[in-house]
């Protein structure tokens, strides 16, 4: 599904082109989404304020006057685009707002994983609540990720996407940040010292950070805001990458599967931790 960049890349097309404009009428579809749409949604939505345009993990945000908000979340297959009057609905096309500047906000999910919520800033929703920081935020640093991985003998990987550690690091980052780090993705979490965790932590920001630049990985189902597929992809180093040579060390990229989620690794620059291997036991990577 878009991870952090993808959906980050999306609120920077937007944002130009909604900010500052009332919604003049709003139109619903098909609420069939991964929740219901409430059934009041376009009345909720008509005359509203767009007063920013902002993401908290993998949700866009439009705020609005008196603090209330539409959360957005693309799911696996969803799309917005920002199209003219004129422009003809697509067939998985479930959701559209017209603005005052005669732009239309669409929403298209093929999947139907997307959702369409409602909340106030004071009254977060309940998706949003209980989150960790924003991987590229001043409070996510090497200090604050210890603390929270010191009691945790999980691997790892799936420490890095779990949204109450740190939001926002899917499957396909987390992958390639380990690998910049050299840190085998396995390794139990609380086993890693004081420069592992920094190398961690830089590679993490550098991978999202560089992600973004380029418009996010292309996936088979994400294109961005302007209808072009994002270029990240031609640089990653390990995932989706099973069997192919390290870019490092030429070591084919070994594919295994990691709490239910594939995982891409290179045993010679990510070492299989001692901890992980009793007496007797065939190495992780075979």
């Amino acid at each position: 599904m878009p991870e952090l960049p993808e959906v980050e890349t999306t609120r920077r097309g937007i944002e130009p082109h909604l900010l500052e404009q009332r919604i003049t009428s709003a139109t619903v579809f098909d609420p069939r989404l991964r929740w219901r749409v409430r059934d009041d949604l376009a009345s909720w939505l008509e005359g509203r304020l767009i007063t920013l345009v902002s993401r908290r993990s993998k949700y866009l945000l439009l705020h609005f006057e008196n603090d209330e908000r539409l959360l957005i979340h693309l799911g696996m297959s969803g799309s917005l685009r920002i199209v003219t009057a004129d422009t003809s609905r697509k067939k998985h096309d479930h959701f559209e707002v017209s603005l005052t500047n005669g732009k239309i906000l669409r929403f298209h999910d093929p999947r139907r994983f997307g959702a369409l919520l409602t909340d106030h800033e004071q009254a977060p929703h309940i998706r949003l609540q209980n989150l960790g920081p924003e991987p590229l935020s001043d409070a996510f640093d090497a200090h604050y990720l210890s603390a929270q991985l010191h009691a945790r003998r999980q691997a790892i990987k799936p420490c890095l996407m779990n949204a109450a550690i740190v939001v926002g690091v899917g499957n396909i980052y987390a992958n390639e940040a380990l690998f910049l780090s050299g840190i085998h993705p396995a390794t139990p979490a609380n086993t890693l010292d004081h420069n592992q965790i920094t190398r961690l932590v830089t590679a993490i920001k550098n991978v999202l950070a560089r992600a973004i630049e380029q418009g996010g990985t292309t996936l088979r189902d994400f294109v961005r805001e302007d209808g072009q597929p994002g270029y990240f992809k031609q640089t990653l180093n390990v995932y989706d990458r099973a069997d192919q040579p390290c870019r490092i060390c030429s070591t084919p990229i070994i594919r295994n599967v990691l709490a239910q989620r594939a995982t891409y690794f290179c045993l010679i620059c990510q070492p299989e931790p001692l901890a992980t291997k009793p007496p007797g036991t065939k190495p992780i990577g075979t």
